[in-house]
């Protein structure tokens, strides 16, 4: 059961591929389903995550096992998806996961392949349900958003403000918005008093002309939408 497929004498080479593919692909949407109840992210990247190991043992059966070769092609093409569009820790984890099972796949070895995606896909989904690394008494990391006209100064406009709500602040993005007659500025926050929340969004309504303003969790994919 755990050794590879491929020492199988026993079954034709055509029939071994067409084995490692059909487990290998079952494997993976059993994989991205599980996975899709805790990770927040598009129907495609599960689509992607569930072909994904299928793809990679391919690859690497077409090199006749040449782990390095299938590693470096399976590798660039399961990591171009983050050149255009920035990947979260759980996006970027389940990539290398089925990246690890598709390796197995594809030196023949379906019951470790298996196991590598169900099990740790059960594993996170059990460790998101506790409070394991929850650490009460840290503070909330906040993503602020606040757009201004092109008019205002904003290098120290909102000094005071902060100073005087926020334990931190941190800029993050500056870009234009309006057909470049407006600016949308970026900040990583912490709150001194989450309950004067409101307060900092009425005092810096005074400072840029009523225009939008966000409060959002910070994540490290919401810095550069």
């Amino acid at each position: 059961m755990f050794s590879s497929i491929f020492s199988n004498d026993t079954i034709s080479s055509e029939l071994q591929f067409f084995i490692m593919a059909g487990v290998a692909l079952i494997s993976g949407i059993i994989y991205a389903w599980i996975l899709s109840f805790r990770v927040h992210s598009t129907k495609r990247f599960f689509l992607v995550n569930a072909i994904l190991p299928a793809v990679v043992g391919i690859i690497l059966s077409f090199v006749n096992g040449n782990l390095g070769i299938g590693i470096a092609i399976g590798g660039a093409f399961a990591l171009i998806r983050f050149r255009s569009a920035p990947g979260s820790s759980d996006e970027i984890a389940s990539i290398f996961i089925t990246m690890a099972a598709g390796v197995a796949f594809g030196m023949g070895y379906l019951a470790y392949g298996a196991i590598i995606l169900i099990a740790l896909a059960v594993l996170y989904d059990a460790l998101t349900f506790t409070h394991i690394f929850e650490h009460k008494n840290e503070e909330k990391e906040m993503l602020l958003r606040v757009t201004i006209p092109e008019s205002l100064d904003y290098s120290d406009v909102f000094k005071p403000t902060f100073e005087k709500f926020l334990k931190s602040s941190e800029s993050v993005e500056v870009k234009t918005t309006g057909m470049g007659s407006m600016f949308r500025l970026s900040f990583r926050i912490k709150m001194k008093n989450e309950n004067e929340e409101k307060l900092l969004i009425d005092e810096l309504r005074t400072l840029n002309g009523n225009l939008e303003i966000q409060i959002l969790p910070f994540e490290e994919k919401t810095n550069v939408l």
